[in-house]
């Protein structure tokens, strides 16, 4: 029997949570915050009413388990948002596994088991939960994360003691993880179409820079003598665009995202430039190709202008591919219901699921972000492509 989801019940529940630290269009809900545990309390109820069983982790992770023994499949994603978050980024694929779970239970279909991962949106680092419950984070460790105020994480979940009811659920509970997200980019929403079928998570990699120039008068040093570091910088990102368009492909990306200038007065001749790069991209070969391609620019830009060349903080997270049997199932899924409205495509953005990989068989599907805004109150989709998100999602079971 195929497995009919309900709407009405979908967009209901979706709005509800909504209403949990509503501000505006958006979201105020940071993890182990009020509105946060009262969300996760609510969701709790729900997955009781929907015949799970709730769970809840020393992590705050909450999990909706099936009566059914044996494995399962978890669909899921995490309820807690940005300081000034949108109504769906990581609520869309919590409720989506709700409403997929009910309606196979109804159907008499597979059993789908429901998480919400506390965390996600880094109060204390990158998605804090999950890496927790893949054991790429100790607890121990995670305790000692401190977030912007001061506050320690393990301060922080002391606040839902009281809610949790077990140790952390053995990953072998599972078959395969599927987590269901707005795309939080234009891509879609520019291009007509209704569900993209992720084939990977990108891999990401940081590096600080610093040019070290001569701090002078701004009046009296002719240009000819300067070592400006800002000139530098300018330098680098240009020569950089240029150089990388032989590398890169429609999706990579790269970000020249915190630069402080030192002295920073209009009369000063800037002597001091600290950056930092990130860069994106689903393919290591790549990324490491991109790495000696930014490290030679800026060697290059700091010999030619007589400035000085420091580099720190690097960090490398691999991409992560996506299970084939699972994209297949979605993929088939997809093309069923939205014929000619589908792709295939990277995920720009780290999720859940790129820990859970490391675990198990591991899919997502994208439904379009109006506008391509997200992390923001404007952040929204059209209910039809909330709707058939989930649809496709249930069809998948179906594979």
């Amino acid at each position: 029997m195929p497995i009919a989801i309900n709407p009405q019940r979908l967009l209901k529940d979706l709005h509800d949570l909504r209403a949990i630290g509503a501000s505006g269009n958006g979201v105020i809900r940071p993890a182990f915050s009020d509105t946060d545990i009262e969300a996760r309390q609510w969701l709790a109820g729900r997955m009781r009413d929907a015949g799970l069983d709730p769970a809840f982790d020393p992590a705050g992770n909450l999990f909706g388990l099936p009566p059914e023994p044996g494995k399962c499949l978890l669909m899921g994603s995490h309820s807690d948002t940005q300081p000034e978050g949108g109504w769906l980024d990581g609520a869309y694929g919590v409720i989506a596994a709700l409403e997929v779970s009910r309606a196979s239970r109804e159907a008499g279909g597979p059993p789908v088991a429901v998480v919400s991962f506390q965390d996600e949106e880094g109060r204390f680092g990158v998605l804090t939960g999950s890496r927790i419950w893949a054991g790429v984070l100790p607890l121990a460790e995670a305790d000692a994360l401190v977030d912007t105020s001061g506050v320690t994480f393990v301060e922080a979940r002391r606040r839902m003691e009281p809610m949790v009811t077990g140790d952390f659920l053995p990953a072998d509970r599972f078959s395969g993880f599927v987590e269901a997200h707005i795309e939080q980019g234009p891509v879609l929403d520019q291009q007509g179409e209704s569900i993209g079928v992720v084939d990977a998570i990108v891999g990401i990699r940081t590096e600080r820079f610093r040019f070290t120039g001569a701090q002078n008068h701004a009046g009296t040093t002719p240009m000819a003598m300067r070592r400006d570091a800002f000139q530098g910088l300018a330098a680098f990102v240009n020569d950089l665009n240029a150089r990388l368009t032989g590398i890169v492909t429609p999706t990579t990306v790269w970000t020249i995202g915190h630069v402080r200038l030192h002295p920073n007065a209009p009369s000063v001749i800037p002597g001091d430039v600290e950056f930092t790069v990130q860069w994106r991209d689903g393919s290591e070969a790549r990324l490491e190709a991109m790495t000696q391609t930014i490290r030679d620019c800026a060697a290059e830009t700091a010999a030619a202008r007589g400035l000085g060349l420091e580099r720190s903080d690097f960090s490398a997270l691999a991409p992560t591919a996506m299970d084939g049997g699972l994209m297949s199932n979605l993929s088939g899924a997809a093309d069923r219901l939205a014929p000619g409205k589908w792709r295939r495509m990277p995920s720009g953005a780290l999720h859940d699921a790129a820990n859970l990989a490391r675990l198990m068989p591991t899919a997502m599907l994208f439904v379009p972000s109006i506008g391509g805004i997200s992390h923001d109150f404007a952040e929204d989709t059209a209910e039809e492509h909330l709707v058939l998100g989930v649809q496709v999602l249930a069809a998948s079971l179906e594979a």
